[in-house]
């Protein structure tokens, strides 16, 4: 693999960054775990498929923060796709150095991980790789469970959360 490394003149600074990558909408999601009996999440919305044949999922984490070091420890977590009816959850999730899961009533998935109740859906995970990139870390994640449930998911976009609501207009060109 080629690496480019960008000239010291070139800078962008990170509030540009921001505002720029937030005209890509996103969904968001909780990433949970569990390490000695103590549950661990996050509010992500770097999140995106990486392939079907292995199942595998890709999410950025914070580095330095208690949950990433606790995936990484745990080797296992969840990814709760939040409904359309859980920002509160999204911003508890969001804030450093509380307890996440304070009067949250979570079940556990078959694989120890704590699962974010009326999420939209949730994947649980095997960490398969991890590599640092900035200040994330980037995790790989092989899926071996899934679970779906009715309902809307929570939208992302220009720092705001929005619904994903059906257009309710048929395209006119498909284009594959």
């Amino acid at each position: 693999m080629v690496q480019n490394p960008a000239p010291a003149t070139f800078y962008v600074d990170a509030p540009a960054m921001r505002r720029t990558i937030g005209h890509f909408a996103t969904g968001v999601a909780v990433v949970t775990t569990c390490t000695e009996g103590t549950p661990h999440g996050m509010t992500v919305n770097s999140l995106t498929s990486v392939s079907l044949e292995p199942p595998l999922l890709l999410v950025c984490l914070t580095i330095g923060a208690r949950s990433t070091g606790a995936v990484s420890e745990a080797g296992r977590f969840a990814v709760n796709i939040l409904s359309a009816r859980q920002e509160h959850l999204a911003l508890r999730f969001a804030k450093r150095g509380e307890d996440h899961f304070a009067n949250l009533e979570v079940t556990y998935g078959q694989h120890g991980v704590p699962i974010i109740p009326d999420a939209f859906a949730h994947l649980e995970c095997l960490v398969e790789r991890e590599l640092v990139a900035g200040d994330h870390l980037v995790v790989i994640g092989r899926v071996i469970r899934v679970c779906e449930r009715d309902g809307e998911p929570l939208g992302f976009l220009g720092g705001r959360f929005s619904d994903v609501a059906v257009r309710g207009n048929e395209p006119t060109h498909w284009f594959f």
